[in-house]
């Protein structure tokens, strides 16, 4: 019975000491990498989440000011078709009275029809511009909700490293680049659309 190892542990236990460190060196190495890359992607994509819903809220105040102008002509169409009406009630009072009636009230009533015309037709525009301008709104609004998701999983994802970090768990970094790239995804596929 040999009454000393014939190798020696203590020199084995340092290599391998140093082996697991510098192995989980580079391994840091690697999650610090790409968590910083997610972290840039992350901002990117926050960027353009804010960028998106900022100008869906100008386009709805647009078209909330669109709508407010279509209403006021609305309401001068309305007082245009009273004030026929009013012309259209005082030449029937001159008829019912066997008179001629003037030859204005004819003339106020033609008038204020050609002015409801001219006045439906802003109105019309006005509501058109809203349309178009709410159409838009929507369209930002998605892509907001595009850029909210892919903001999302990259947080997610850089959580995820921060634990493989600490536990120096593969899995869990696989588990960070699965949900980076779902968020790339979901930012390119925004970005293109």
């Amino acid at each position: 019975m040999p009454e000393e190892p014939e190798i020696e542990t203590e020199n084995l236990h340092e290599a391998i000491k140093e082996e697991l460190e510098r192995e989980g060196g580079s391994f840091l190495k690697q999650i610090s990498l790409t968590t910083a890359i997610l972290a840039i992607l992350a901002a990117l994509a926050s960027l353009q989440a804010g960028d998106t819903v900022n100008t869906a809220l100008v386009l709805k105040t647009d078209a909330t000011r669109l709508q407010s102008l279509a209403s006021d002509q609305w309401n001068y169409y309305q007082a245009k078709g009273i004030k026929a009406a009013i012309q259209e009630a005082s030449l029937s009072a001159w008829l019912a009275n066997g008179k001629e009636p003037p030859a204005r009230f004819t003339e106020k009533i033609s008038r204020y029809v050609e002015e409801q015309k001219e006045i439906q037709d802003k109105a019309r525009e006005k509501e058109r511009e809203r349309d178009e301008k709410l159409l838009e709104s929507d369209h930002f609004l998605h892509r907001h909700h595009g850029f909210a998701n892919s903001v999302v999983l990259f947080q997610i994802s850089i959580a995820l490293g921060a634990v493989a970090a600490l536990t120096r768990s593969r899995l869990v970094w696989f588990g960070s680049l699965a949900a980076g790239g779902t968020g790339i995804a979901f930012f390119a596929w925004t970005m293109l659309h």
